[in-house]
């Protein structure tokens, strides 16, 4: 075995990005200029990723918060609109918050407890436990929930975001009625008008709403699914995956970028004669044990990505080669062994228990959760991701 290294990810740097420029041609200038550092070389399979922020960026896919206010009214028809399970992020969601309830005469704001859909806690579950709350059935109004809990804030923002969301509604000039469910259903008591701002999970609460009721019943995906006035907008995902990018302005998420990875993958081949991967990314997918906020906000970790990033791993696990199948060999003639092991494995180890223990997701969540890692979400500079020898195994020289 000559080879001593396997998976390398780089950030890359490059420059601010601006609306209108052209990302098939910046990002593999971006990618080559990093070559001629002479840190790495080109090679087939190797994966180029980028942010989804620089290609809305470039996109110009921002909305303001007139213009949700105003596909707001329309839909839903600018009186009483509940508010179901949005998560607590000032970047995430308040923007989107001041716009729907700008678009409103009051507002019933329902939140999930004893957190958001992504981890962000109100209350602790040991403190839910000591009060004897059921969150399978208790509906707490805001005068039970102080009484019980008081003012919690974010372990991490310091924010109170019951207090914040509420103040945020009354700054919009709409009264406000805070209620605490984890039933989506909860709502329809003080409104049959809703928007469920839930993330993966809102095509089951849609559902619910409807069946028990609901009048006019829309999820974010369904707010700036068109523009309004001339504004950015997302077909597919709506106000899901925006982020703050003003007081009064959302960056929304990238609107249709396949066109875009296809021709940095056609551009690459042009000036390289490489065939690499190519990715837009967003949230990785992944927990953080101390904070328990579980990270994808967006409603997918890729929304574009070439055909060579389609499907799932299929690796050995070489530790149970190595204590099961092989356990009598070492050295020289148990990496052998391996390595044969390897070139005969099927394809589609599925089910087979040396393939036990092997991540079980998509490629594309795992690349865009080593990216999101790699680039981070503040002033890296380092948008593009360039991933080697991912596709590699034991075997590879």
């Amino acid at each position: 075995m000559s080879r001593t290294v396997g998976t390398v990810s780089r950030g890359i740097r490059a420059p601010i990005f601006r609306e209108g420029d052209d990302l098939s041609k910046l990002v593999p200038q971006c990618v080559l200029a990093a070559v001629e550092e002479g840190e790495f070389t080109v090679q087939d399979r190797d994966i180029i990723a980028m942010t989804e922020a620089i290609v809305a960026r470039a996109q110009g896919n921002y909305a303001t918060v007139e213009d949700i206010a105003a596909d707001v009214k329309t839909k839903l028809g600018g009186g009483t609109v509940g508010v179901v399970f949005p998560i607590l992020s000032r970047n995430r969601f308040a923007i989107c918050l001041r716009g729907i309830a700008k678009g409103a005469k009051k507002i019933v704001l329902q939140l999930s407890y004893p957190s958001d859909e992504v981890g962000n806690h109100l209350i602790s579950v040991d403190a839910m436990d000591e009060k004897g709350v059921d969150p399978y059935k208790d509906v707490l109004t805001l005068e039970k929930y102080r009484e019980l809990f008081g003012y919690e804030k974010h372990p991490f923002t310091g924010v109170d975001y019951v207090e914040y969301y509420e103040a945020l509604i009354r700054d919009c000039g709409a009264e406000v009625e805070v209620i605490f469910a984890n039933d989506p259903r909860a709502v329809l008591e003080h409104t049959k008008n809703v928007i469920t701002c839930d993330i993966h999970t809102r095509e089951r609460s849609k559902r619910l709403l409807k069946a028990a009721g609901g009048e006019k019943v829309f999820s974010l995906d369904q707010i700036m699914d068109a523009t309004v006035n001339g504004s950015g907008y997302n077909p597919s995902y709506g106000l899901l995956g925006s982020n703050k990018a003003t007081e009064d302005k959302v960056k929304l998420f990238p609107r249709d970028p396949q066109p875009l990875v296809d021709a940095i993958q056609a551009e690459m081949l042009k000036r390289t004669g490489k065939h690499v991967e190519v990715m837009v990314y967003g949230d990785g997918a992944f927990k953080d044990p101390v904070g328990k906020i579980w990270e994808l906000a967006d409603p997918v970790v890729s929304p574009a990505y070439t055909p060579g990033l389609e499907g799932t791993p299929n690796e050995l696990k070489l530790k149970y080669l190595a204590d099961n199948d092989f356990a009598d060999l070492s050295g020289e003639a148990l990496r052998d062994a391996i390595a044969g092991a390897i070139q005969k494995k099927d394809a589609d180890l599925k089910g087979q228990m040396a393939s036990e223990g092997t991540t079980p997701r998509r490629l594309t969540d795992l690349i865009g959760s080593l990216c999101d890692l790699t680039s981070g979400s503040g002033d890296k500079g380092t948008p593009i991701v360039y991933i080697q020898g991912y596709f590699d195994n034991y075997t590879a020289e």
